[in-house]
């Protein structure tokens, strides 16, 4: 289901993904802030009526790898998943969807 009218921003889920340096080979760390700016390029349109992106590396593993906030707020993952819900996605595709995107902007990124 698509929509055609975008939500302010004031409403859209603010989710941030962080990427750990390892998934970028044993130099990942050395790669990491350009493989961020590189994905948050290419992620900044996909879902971006209801969504903003922010991908930034994983330096502290006592955060989430994603983290979910509406209004400046943190929410949990159910509270995401009614959010989802209310514009026609499922929690657990949107995230697979985010899981396969991110592995092919690795795969490009390393390409390059």
């Amino acid at each position: 289901m698509s929509h055609s009218k975008s939500l302010p921003e004031d409403k859209k889920l603010a989710v941030t993904y962080r990427v750990e340096p390892g998934c970028l080979g044993p130099t990942g760390d050395t790669k990491i802030v350009g493989f961020c700016e590189f994905a948050q390029q290419e992620i900044a349109g996909l879902d971006a009526d209801y969504v903003n992106w922010n991908i930034t590396p994983r330096s502290d593993k006592a955060l989430p790898e994603m983290e979910y906030q509406l209004v400046g707020k943190r929410i949990s993952h159910g509270q995401a998943a009614k959010y989802l819900s209310m514009v026609g996605k499922d929690l657990d595709e949107f995230e697979m969807h985010l899981s396969d995107k991110l592995a092919d902007f690795i795969d490009r990124y390393m390409a390059r």
